[in-house]
């Protein structure tokens, strides 16, 4: 009999042992808050927001977080909590409940795969923010001008020797907290970074009120100009929507599994997707009127943060200062949302024998090792695009290939089949159980069954 299938039998049998569980419901909140806000709260939903003409873009964000974010959400930490195990086993365990087929359980496992593969590449990205905060500090930034941050920027990419320093010591930090465990390790790291988080970026937002610009901030932000939303700005927003809540990875099934029974699904996970909102538009707070105070461009894409925003810091009163508050931000965003992205891995190796401290350094080593083969892709091996045969993936990197397999379509695939799942095939009366009874589980079964699968499954097709 293999370990899984012991542990189902276990499982069934009421003899597994318990798993540890959040402390509280605010242990939790801040846990899954810390996993979905991440570097795209702060350094993509700016850009993009820019690229895309503002108020109305974020207007249909806010109203595909409704309709996909949330749904979605509950159904994973639903999921989890009712599995109490890994998202690999859990979907095992929870198909066994439903006396449905076990292969439902491939949902735990482009999940759990899907975390590995982004963990890989998000480390050597959220390593960039290490060295930017030495910047910062030492007043490196002060004076420079758009080719020198652009130079500065180029040297950390085309050196592998340090993209690799700062990637293992990324990786190190996720593995640190890991290796605690949940309250221990976990919970004890979010409640002291998330906090941090927030007082940084309020900080950051109370300077921009201070310049002349913030005004023109605000309506850049929450006045739609709908003459400015194109189709393509729309799915933008849905795909957006989507990741930046940790969907799909396995991050809010594996957390789910460690909330307490009593504790309102429905609730936090409304007070998650708020708080994970809340973050990104106080996010574009902090940085346009920045950007509009220093005559730059708000659709400046993705080197908005490591091109232009230096720029900006550099020529500002304090400029050291609130630049080193920003690179932490970025550091402690990034650093939360590595964990969930760890625990599903490290969750499945300890249900196969293997000691929590072994399992968060197996996990964070093999992670590693795959991340700098996105290291190498991003200098050495920049010319190496080995699907160059077809079209839609002509002179995509490593890296491109890893991003792309990931987003649009393991991920979307996940989303599809657990909203399925949950939707169709998981008995109303199970969810009814998890999530309690009343207008709010129709409506939220009703959204889940028609209106996801729809959004998630024209997101797919465009993004291919």
């Amino acid at each position: 009999m293999s370990s899984t299938t012991t542990l189902s039998a276990r499982a069934s049998a009421g003899t597994a042992p318990a798993p540890a569980l959040w402390s509280s419901r605010l242990a939790f909140i801040l846990a899954a808050a810390g996993s979905a806000v991440g570097l795209g709260n702060i350094w993509k939903f700016p850009y993009i927001t820019g690229e895309n003409g503002g108020g109305a873009f974020v207007l249909v964000y806010l109203v595909c977080i409704a309709v996909i974010g949330i749904p979605i959400m509950m159904a994973e930490v639903m999921l989890g909590r009712r599995g109490r195990h890994s998202p690999i086993n859990s979907m095992r365990e929870v198909a066994r409940q439903e006396g449905v087929s076990s292969n439902w359980k491939v949902i735990g496992w482009l999940a759990t795969l899907a975390a590995f593969l982004i963990l890989s590449f998000y480390s050597v990205i959220a390593g960039w923010t290490i060295p930017y905060i030495f910047h910062a500090v030492q007043g490196d930034l002060a004076g420079v001008d758009a080719d020198q941050a652009g130079q500065m920027f180029g040297n950390l990419l085309a050196s592998p020797v340090e993209l690799t320093l700062w990637h293992t010591l990324f990786m190190a930090l996720a593995v640190l907290v890991s290796v605690g465990g949940v309250r221990h390790g976990l919970e004890r790291a979010v409640t002291w970074l998330m906090p941090a988080l927030l007082v940084l970026l309020i900080m950051l937002v109370g300077y921009g009120m201070t310049t002349t610009h913030f005004g023109a901030a605000v309506d850049f932000l929450f006045k739609p100009d709908f003459s400015s939303l194109t189709a393509e700005a729309v799915l933008v927003a849905l795909g957006h929507a989507f990741f930046t809540l940790s969907l799909a990875s396995g991050s809010m099934m594996a957390y789910g599994a460690y909330l307490p029974k009593g504790v309102s699904i429905a609730r936090t996970s409304l007070t998650v997707a708020v708080m994970d909102t809340g973050v990104a538009l106080m996010a574009g707070l902090a940085i346009f009127p920045i950007v509009f105070a220093n005559g730059l461009e708000p659709g400046a894409g993705p080197g908005l943060i490591f091109n232009t925003l230096p720029v900006a810091f550099g020529q500002m009163p304090g400029g050291s200062f609130f630049a080193t508050l920003f690179f932490v931000l970025l550091l402690f965003a990034a650093w939360t949302s590595s964990l969930s992205m760890l625990e599903s891995v490290v969750k499945w190796l300890e249900e196969h024998g293997i000691k929590r401290a072994k399992s968060a350094v197996f996990g964070g080593i093999a992670a590693w090792m795959v991340g700098l083969t996105t290291v190498l892709s991003l200098n050495v091996w920049s010319g190496f695009t080995p699907l160059d045969a077809f079209e839609r993936f002509e002179g995509k990197t490593l890296f491109d290939l890893y991003d792309f397999l990931t987003a649009n379509v393991m991920m979307p695939i996940v989303a599809l089949l657990t909203a399925v799942f949950v939707g169709w095939v998981m008995k109303k009366a199970s969810s009814q159980e998890e999530l309690g009874a009343g207008t709010g589980h129709r409506l939220w079964l009703f959204v889940l069954r028609y209106l996801t699968p729809v959004g998630v499954l024209v997101l797919f097709l465009y993004n291919l």
